[in-house]
């Protein structure tokens, strides 16, 4: 194969990503696309700029003999049905994070790439941000020593307009944010620390979004549009505070991983700036970002050697693409698992185990708070 012909299923917001392995004249090309809209159909078709093959049953994706690779780029609670599927068709699959919205989900998806004999790729763009891997980088080098500790910090600045004006705020279809918007830095503190969580404790509620609103209320038609904070014009318009909304509004988890090392993070969807603060703290130092202004802060602690004498800033250079430059690497690396079978920087396993973490601290969270054991190999298991 010399060059991968993929197809796209669902043209939401994610179908950005898609337009980097539109390259006729190189190794990758967009040759159609699954989406129940016509509407969103027409503007993908526009944005490739050349003609491929339109349908609304991904179904017909699958028996196609000029597609050899599938993007799953659907609403979360889909991915399990579209991952299995696609692989069994014979497909290779790119799937956008979460894996799945339960751990038996993942499971089920694993065990169908495990039998299939193809690709599967999880779509964790954050490792691939600068600011992460010089993050990680440090760790591994040893220049904060041995890590004891994880603070990490979410800012979800726009959280209604993304998560609370459609099918996100609902339990039903997300399990909870942590898996949706959280699995992303879970999957980071696994990565970075290069230790899976073990077990979890975790609070959380819905605070701000949510209420008496009737479900099929949308923005543009609400008498109270000119006063509403959360008022939205376009792309997502159901009412912030409908009844059916029930997936918390922020979320505090505490966290212990592999070897003993310490974890927290914490997620607010009100919050009015978006920004994502880590913290990483080992015997010999800490690092720790500043995602605003794209710098990288190393401080280290007496150690008797010349390391005590300086801290050290690490501005990132800027990058070319979406997602701090993110999306055009992941795009690649897709192309280069299938081509060359080099390995990305994710893992179908380190999909599952971010879910696994989101579904325990939601089960923590919905019945008081107690310790929850996240398993490798099974799905979460009470402790007390």
């Amino acid at each position: 194969m010399k060059k991968v012909r993929i197809g796209v299923i669902g043209a939401g917001l994610r179908r950005n990503l898609a337009l980097y392995w539109h390259q006729p004249e190189g190794e990758s090309e967009i040759v159609a696309l699954a989406d129940l809209s016509e509407e969103r159909q027409q503007k993908f078709q526009e944005e490739v700029g050349t003609p491929i093959f339109l349908t609304k049953d991904y179904k017909e994706l699958l028996v196609r003999d000029d597609i050899d690779a599938i993007a799953v780029l659907s609403p979360d609670y889909l991915h399990e049905e579209h991952v299995i599927t696609c692989l069994e068709a014979g497909k290779h699959v790119y799937s956008e994070k979460p894996l799945a919205i339960t751990v038996e989900g993942c499971d089920r998806i694993i065990e169908a790439w495990e039998k299939s004999g193809k690709h599967l790729m999880v779509g964790f763009n954050m490792r691939y941000m600068s600011m992460y891997q010089t993050m990680k980088g440090l760790i591994d080098s040893g220049a904060i020593g041995e890590l004891k500790t994880v603070w990490v910090r979410h800012f979800v600045g726009l959280g209604g307009y993304y998560y609370y004006h459609d099918w996100h705020a609902r339990s039903d279809k997300t399990t909870s944010l942590l898996l949706q918007k959280g699995s992303h830095d879970l999957d980071v503190i696994h990565w970075i620390s290069g230790k899976y969580t073990t077990k979890v404790s975790a609070f959380g509620g819905l605070d701000y979004y949510g209420g008496e609103m009737p479900n099929d209320l949308t923005c543009p038609e609400c008498s109270l549009k000119d006063t509403c904070p959360e008022y939205v014009p376009h792309t997502f318009t159901e009412c912030a505070f409908r009844k059916e909304v029930d997936v918390e509004d922020n979320n505090m988890l505490i966290m212990e991983l592999e070897g003993g090392i310490k974890a927290s993070y914490l997620q607010c969807h009100f919050t009015p700036d978006y920004e994502r603060n880590y913290t990483f703290i080992g015997t010999k130092g800490r690092i720790e970002n500043d995602e605003v202004n794209g710098k990288v802060y190393l401080k280290t602690r007496k150690t008797n050697t010349w390391n005590e004498f300086s801290n050290v800033t690490y501005e990132l250079k800027p990058e070319v693409g979406s997602h701090g430059g993110a999306d055009p690497k992941i795009a690649q690396d897709f192309i280069e698992l299938i081509l060359r079978d080099k390995q990305p920087l994710t893992s179908p396993f380190a999909g599952r185990m971010s879910v696994a973490v989101g579904c325990a601290a939601t089960e923590s969270i919905r019945s008081g708070g107690g310790v929850v054991h996240v398993s490798k190999d099974s799905s979460i298991t009470r402790l007390s």
